[in-house]
């Protein structure tokens, strides 16, 4: 089997790829503490990854109140539109192109964090088990408040308004968070849903949100402009569903209408394992989708060459090997060594283990 599949160029819907490399979305805390908006830095930062194919950005919260974790940005502000100008126009100046991933936390969230310290919100009042950075030090997620059902279009017009945005901060597309236990996967799993109205019970009532989501995002965009990431197998941020092949493939049907630009699936545990639970069939669920279809989590090179010339997949996102290397692609297609990771330098901080990984040629000289 070539290697060089993973090389040539793709599309995603609309949007013309030089290569099948993805760089994954990979949230790195170093938005401006004061109004969560990308600056300078992170167009330098994207502008060194643009050998990408595509670029998913960072998860970028649709409103104040979709906000997680300190330092993370957001697309809802003039300012943070400004700065995220700065970044797609450093990624076109290379010839790369770049998605904006939009994002609401739901109940993976604090107080602190929150707009006047009010209570993070959800499909129903329960906890998860997990933690969030509130800017000093890990706190617990407290016990969320559970959305009224004439709050849920207010939220879905974020939505609409972030990819407007995002639309003038001179992106190529927008991709929707629905993944990782946060605000839609968080409606449609049965373990963090328990509401009694239209947006709970049955599959279709818990699809809706996500429904009404799309919508209002493609009505932006264009459906091939638009993309999705599911993460069907993953307990992250103590998500749990008792039936996740059903939950995914009734979701996957319905996202397959909608002729998306591609399908972006984390395989197994998110950062984890890439095992599949009994009854979890990755296969069927990408059958399931006519769009380009996109694997994530624990990428090598060999798997990557693998997936992508069976036809198993047509992209393939890396996320942690893209960090350490900005030049990633050439360095696959070199099969060259690779930068090790720096984990002290993943979260918050300035350029230092952000834009200062050298390239191979950097590399080169640097041995002469």
């Amino acid at each position: 089997m070539s290697d060089q599949k993973l090389f040539t160029p793709a599309r995603a819907g609309s949007v013309e790829l030089k290569n099948r490399i993805v760089m994954a979305p990979l949230t790195r805390n170093r938005a401006r503490a004061e109004d969560d908006a990308p600056f300078e830095l992170h167009a330098e930062y994207y502008g060194q990854r643009a050998g990408a194919g595509l670029i998913i950005t960072e998860a970028s919260q649709i409103s104040p109140q979709g906000k997680g974790y300190a330092w993370t940005p957001g697309i809802h502000s003039e300012t943070q539109i400004e700065g995220w100008k700065k970044v797609t126009d450093a990624v076109h100046a290379k010839g790369g192109k770049i998605v904006i991933q939009l994002w609401h936390v739901g109940r993976i969230s604090h107080p602190v964090l929150q707009p006047g310290g009010v209570d993070p919100v959800a499909p129903s009042a329960i906890a998860a088990n997990s933690k969030t950075f509130d800017g000093t030090r890990f706190v617990e997620t407290p016990m969320p408040r559970a959305l009224e059902a004439h709050e849920i279009p207010g939220i879905v017009e974020d939505y609409r308004k972030a990819a407007e945005n995002a639309k003038r901060a001179g992106f190529d597309g927008v991709e929707v968070h629905a993944a990782n236990g946060y605000l839609i996967d968080q409606f449609l799993r049965d373990g963090s849903n328990k509401r009694e109205d239209a947006y709970g019970g049955p599959l279709e009532n818990r699809s809706r949100f996500l429904k009404e989501v799309m919508d209002a995002v493609v009505s932006v965009w264009g459906c091939d402009r638009v993309g999705i990431r599911l993460s069907p197998f993953s307990s992250a941020n103590d998500i749990a569903d008792s039936d996740p092949q059903e939950t995914f493939s009734h979701v996957i049907r319905l996202l397959n209408g909608y002729g998306l630009a591609y399908l972006h699936l984390v395989e197994g545990q998110t950062g984890g394992p890439r095992d599949i639970p009994e009854g979890g069939d990755l296969a069927a669920l990408y059958a399931l989708f006519d769009g380009a279809r996109m694997g994530n989590n624990g990428y090598d090179r060999a798997l990557a060459v693998d997936a992508v010339g069976s036809d198993t997949l047509d992209l393939v996102a890396f996320g942690r090997p893209f960090i350490s290397n900005p030049d990633l692609v050439d360095r696959l297609e070199k099969d060259a060594p690779l930068n090790a990771l720096d984990p002290e330098t993943l979260y918050g901080g300035n350029e230092k283990g952000y834009t200062d990984y050298p390239t191979l040629a950097e590399s080169a000289v640097a041995a002469q």
